[in-house]
């Protein structure tokens, strides 16, 4: 059985991680992240998922061992690219997390637009405990969703974290009874998915302008980004259902 799924939902991808007991990143999901994420192209949304009792226990500490600083970078660049594919797709993506969610699980979590995750579930980047900081890119993440001063403490305390406290500090989007987390996520990504998908992926660059430029930055390039829009199928047509249905009865294709 493959370690990592992907499977299409109309207009919806799911990417789900089924590796038990702990789904622990080691070659095997690695190598089936980047298989699943080269072939989510052509949907208007993306969940990222799990099966099993934990979203994932981390990286597989196996793979550490007699490890060479040359192999250690190896194994970064296979890691970094996976957080890139996910930042870089051109539609919402929304990371459904419960039970544990440790280092390059969580990091690839913080790649996706948003986390959605369970009241039960505890997240953590506690690569200390093997004397090493996290080299999947959750460090900045995390300070780039909550500022330094937390991402600092989150990854020099190795602590695991509540996801209650996480979406205090604006790491996590919301939290869910575990029961109702499954239904209500995919029930919103497929609203995603069912939306303007050409907006959605202009408010993805307008975000990424204001991250790497600040609100000036940002202001700069809005027109330019949000022009073309003007052209395509979905806004012409919600304009004319606007006009004369009122709010709230367009429907979208994606183009």
């Amino acid at each position: 059985m493959t370690a990592v799924r992907y499977e299409r939902d109309g207009e919806l991808g799911v990417v789900t991680i089924a590796h038990p007991p702990l789904n622990l990143f080691g070659a095997e999901i690695v190598d089936g992240l980047h298989a699943a994420l080269d072939e989510a192209d052509g949907v208007r949304a993306l969940v990222l998922r799990a099966e099993g009792e934990v979203f994932t226990g981390g990286v597989d500490v196996h793979v550490f061992d007699r490890m060479t600083p040359a192999k250690a970078r190896e194994f970064a660049d296979r890691l970094i690219p996976l957080v890139h594919k996910l930042e870089d797709k051109p539609y919402p993506t929304i990371a459904v997390v419960h039970g544990l969610c440790l280092t390059a699980g969580f990091e690839l979590s913080l790649a996706c637009d948003m986390i959605w995750a369970a009241e039960s579930a505890r997240f953590g980047l506690v690569e200390i405990v093997v004397g090493v900081t996290p080299f999947m890119g959750g460090t900045q993440r995390v300070a780039e969703r909550a500022g330094p001063a937390r991402a600092r403490e989150l990854v020099m305390s190795g602590a695991l974290y509540d996801a209650a406290t996480l979406e205090r500090w604006n790491v996590v989007n919301r939290v869910l009874p575990d029961a109702d987390l499954e239904a209500k996520a995919m029930k919103f990504a497929q609203r995603l998915a069912s939306g303007p998908t050409r907006a959605n992926a202009a408010t993805k660059q307008v975000v990424r302008e204001f991250l790497e430029h600040g609100v000036r930055g940002a202001d700069q390039r809005v027109g330019e980004i949000a022009a073309p829009l003007f052209e395509t199928d979905d806004l012409k047509g919600a304009v004319k259902s606007f006009l004369s249905e009122g709010p709230g009865k367009a429907t979208f294709r994606g183009h």
